[in-house]
């Protein structure tokens, strides 16, 4: 950029919002943070978790991004590349939900808020680079939506099936999940209890990257997040084997145990309501109350169904299943602790040796033997099932083995008679992305009478969502009762035919909107391969902790197919990522309008100016930590902006008469030494202790301003560093603060300041001396003194003195460069004078404690 000549101002009091406004307007007429596609600067694509366009920009926004700016700022000073890009995850229940609530169309609702949030990210004074925006539920958007999952499709990655849905009886049809209300779990509009209902819905089948998806090898991701993963994927070893139904030939049903060596000690099985057996084996004396029992299960939850608390019951079948190893026969049940959709929605009953199977069959009355005995086991009945290792009893052949040893050779017997395999399950389910609702992407499908399921063509896309489809809720998809929508041709046979009406999940938008990024305005495909091998993957990325097991993983999914089609050549979205904590309200809780503690970041940027309301957020405390606000907080932040404004602008005018002040060594040493921590700090996302120096070399300043030495270089340099190290936390202030500097334009287009380590070293430090652990005086000593110089210097002082002697030093513990501690043995020598540590009643002892 060009340098320009100083801007007029109006005044010279510091008036935020007059600065902010007219350096914005500046930054985007001249493009200042336009990532450029090749530029010869090393590459950092620093990207943090886009909004939802809920209509306000909320202090959670401002917390989530305005340290991500900064840190993104710093990076630029740092010589790099960096594109900062900003988008809207436009698509949504909560769009569609306000828009029935207002009587709008979501479209018209969303992108009015999207205007409104575009205008008060902009008053961030973020460096976002608006020419890459994108927006999920525009067309040119969604169609690559349509196209990735066209491509899942074509690999068998996606695909339809049976799956369990909330069904309300009297509207005959499927609820979302936010529609069913209540413990009764009853339908939001009418009251009718809610029961679960076998739908055809779409899946991607993420289970084929479960494996990898464990994988987390040379990324540089928060423990708490790689742990979440792995439990939410939930990797088990086992066996899979058939167990025959008696009297039902060629009927059978398969089971997952990662316990094959208790296989002999089954005395029952038990299948899921909803299993698609029950009906086929029920006796017909048991007809009644196996429906009345799977009626009940049905309006319960999963979460219910599988609660610790809940008493197990179950229902007798009337059919009995065969153990294929010893050929016993075993009840068959229904029980609602077991779910269609979890594993195989059938287990064996093994009771001496699970918690859930003994309850269950000391419930009924069943057998409890025992085949895995525990150490010194007396042969008699279990008090509690027995989860450990042990020895195997009543376990046909394999008796006397230890259960380790039995668990391998049970397998291979499996394997080798043809009854089961050794096989890894996950509790990590394929991904339901079917959403009966209008507000989101329409799913690229056709049903043709005659040739099936057929995809839409790829020169079809996209398939947009028509804007006059009826949206009021009905619990099916609005676009079922769109005929212009829904009726189609078969682009194979030009036969009339159907389409899809349900929509994609919205975690589908945001599984790859990093990459849209990179070519916004590209229409070959979802993004420029050019311009992606420049920028791809995602250097740092920012966002809460709560999208773990969902954002984060479907991208890592999203990422991995990407590879697999050719697209990318990594197979990880994100190198590094950084999760922030929770803004609170003032009172300490979560913030929301029943509590009445929310903070508007409009009413604080509107007085006090966005570097006020950015810089505050960042100094609270740890980012990661989160924190409460505080409105005497944010004042103390305002003030500290007000003295270094005051530091530059203010004449500092030194007269001859002014006193010395510290050497101009000094202020160097104050100024190199305050970079050195700045960098640190930035760098490792310590928002809060940089500005914390920063405030520390501000006061510093403040005494140096109106001595001799404030008309030297080093002040000069010094002034020039504190407005360069504001630059990314408080971008405004600093921008005016360096042209009043007669600096160059921009401040944020110049290098990050280096620091001489030389220079930054301290010379000297404070040396406290404690006595028993009680401060006795401080020694300013030179920074590398000895620890045997340390010792005999702290010895030698005369306030250490007079509670010295008389006793015996028992240690003299030094730590160099910060403390020593002189430890007595009081058990010899003279008590030390009355008047040596006396203080007046009330006070504290002399050197504080």
């Amino acid at each position: 950029m060009p340098q320009t000549a100083r801007m007029p101002t109006m005044t010279d009091r510091y008036d935020p919002r007059a600065i902010e406004m007219r350096w914005q307007a500046k930054w985007e007429q001249d493009r200042l943070y336009h990532a450029p596609d090749f530029d010869p600067r090393p590459k950092w694509y620093f990207l943090t978790m886009y909004p939802y366009p809920s209509g306000d920009l909320h202090i959670g926004h401002w917390y989530a991004m305005a340290p991500s700016d900064a840190a993104a700022r710093f990076k630029r000073m740092q010589g790099y590349n960096v594109m900062f890009p900003i988008g809207f995850d436009a698509f949504g229940l909560p769009a569609e939900n306000a828009a029935i609530q207002h009587n709008i169309h979501p479209y018209t609702w969303t992108m009015a808020n999207i205007e409104r949030m575009r205008r008060q990210l902009r008053s961030m004074g973020a460096m976002w680079d608006w020419e890459r925006e994108i927006v999920t539920c525009d067309p040119s958007y969604y169609k690559w939506n349509q196209w990735f999952f066209l491509r899942m499709y074509e690999r068998g990655l996606a695909y339809r099936k049976l799956a369990p849905v909330d069904w309300c009886p009297r509207d005959n049809t499927v609820l979302a999940r936010e529609q069913v209300v209540g413990e009764e779990r009853v339908c939001e509009r009418c009251g009718t209890p809610v029961v679960k209902k076998n739908l055809e819905q779409w899946f991607l089948r993420i289970t084929a990257y479960a494996e990898e998806l464990l994988d987390f090898s040379g990324l540089e991701w928060p423990e708490r997040v790689r742990t979440l993963q792995e439990h939410w994927i939930g990797r088990s070893r086992g066996v899979e084997f058939r167990i025959p139904v008696q009297g039902h030939p060629g009927v059978s049903f398969e089971v997952f145990t990662t316990r094959p060596d208790t296989v002999y000690g089954m005395t029952f099985a038990v299948l899921a309501p909803e299993h698609p057996l029950v009906d086929r084996i029920t006796t017909p004396d048991r007809r009644a109350a196996v429906e009345a029992y799977k009626f009940k299960a049905a309006r319960a939850s999963d979460i219910e169904r599988l609660s610790t608390e809940k008493e197990r019951d179950g229902v007798f079948t009337g059919a009995y299943a065969i153990n294929p190893m010893n050929g016993a026969p075993v009840p068959i049940y229904i029980a609602d602790y077991v779910l269609l959709g979890y594993g195989t929605g059938a287990i064996m009953g093994v009771p001496a040796h699970d918690e859930r199977d003994f309850d269950f069959a000391r419930r009924y009355g069943l057998p409890i033997p025992v085949v895995i005995a525990p150490p010194g086991w007396d042969g008699q009945p279990l008090p509690q099932a027995y989860l450990g290792e042990g020895t195997m009893v009543n376990s046909g052949p394999f008796d006397g083995l230890p259960s380790a040893e039995g668990w391998e050779r049970i397998a291979d017997a499996m394997e080798r008679e043809g009854i089961g395999r050794r096989a890894v399950h996950y509790r990590l389910h394929d991904w339901l992305i079917s959403r009966q609702r209008y507000w989101g992407t329409p799913i690229p499908i056709i049903y043709c009478p005659a040739c099936g399921t057929v995809p839409v063509p790829d020169e079809d896309l996209p398939v947009v969502l028509p804007h006059d489809a009826e949206f009021l809720p009905t619990g099916e998809s609005p676009l079922r009762y769109h005929e212009a929508f829904r009726r189609t041709r078969c682009p194979r046979c030009g036969g009339e035919a159907e389409r899809e009406t349900d929509t994609m999940d919205t975690f589908v938008d945001s599984s790859w909107y990093q990459y849209r990024y990179v070519s916004p305005d590209y229409q070959a495909g979802p993004f420029d391969p050019e311009r992606g091998r420049y920028w791809l993957p995602v250097d740092q990325y920012t966002g809460g902790i709560e999208h773990a097991v969902m954002h984060l993983l479907y991208t890592r999914f999203w990422t991995k197919v990407m590879a697999d089609l050719g697209l990318v050549p990594f197979r990880e979205p994100m190198r590094r990522l950084f999760n922030q904590g929770v803004i609170l309200g003032e009172d300490g809780e979560k913030m929301s309008k029943s509590r009445g503690n929310v903070v508007n970041p409009d009413e604080f940027v509107a007085t006090l100016g966005a570097d006020t309301v950015r810089a505050y957020l960042m100094f609270i405390g740890p980012w990661e930590n989160g924190g409460p606000w505080s409105s005497r907080g944010i004042e103390g932040v305002h003030r500290f902006l007000h003295r270094v404004w005051g530091l530059v602008v203010e004449p500092a005018a030194p007269g001859p008469d002014a006193p010395a002040g510290p050497g101009e060594r000094e202020v160097r040493h104050r100024t190199h030494a305050t970079i050195k921590r700045v960098t640190e700090d930035l760098e490792q996302f310590r928002f809060n202790t940089a500005i914390a120096a920063l405030m520390e070399f501000v006061n510093f300043l403040q005494d140096v301003r109106g001595t001799r030495t404030a008309a030297g270089a080093a002040w000069a340099e010094a002034l020039r560093s504190l407005v360069l190290m504001l630059a990314p936390l408080t971008p405004h202030i600093a921008e005016e603060l360096w042209e009043r500097l007669g600096q160059p334009y921009s401040v944020h287009q110049q290098a990050w300041p280096a620091y001489d380590p030389e220079l930054a070293r301290a010379e000297t430090v404070t040396l406290v001396v404690q006595v028993d652990g009680r401060v006795r005086d401080r020694l300013r000593v030179p920074a590398d003194l000895p620890a045997d110089e340390a010792r005999r210097l702290a010895l030698a002082s005369p306030r250490v003195r007079k509670f010295v002697d008389g006793h015996e030093v028992a240690d003299v513990i030094v730590v160099p460069g910060r403390l020593v501690n002189v430890v007595l043995d009081r058990s010899r020598g003279e008590a030390p004078s009355p008047a040596a540590g006396r203080t007046r009643k009330g006070s504290r002892p002399e050197g504080g404690g």
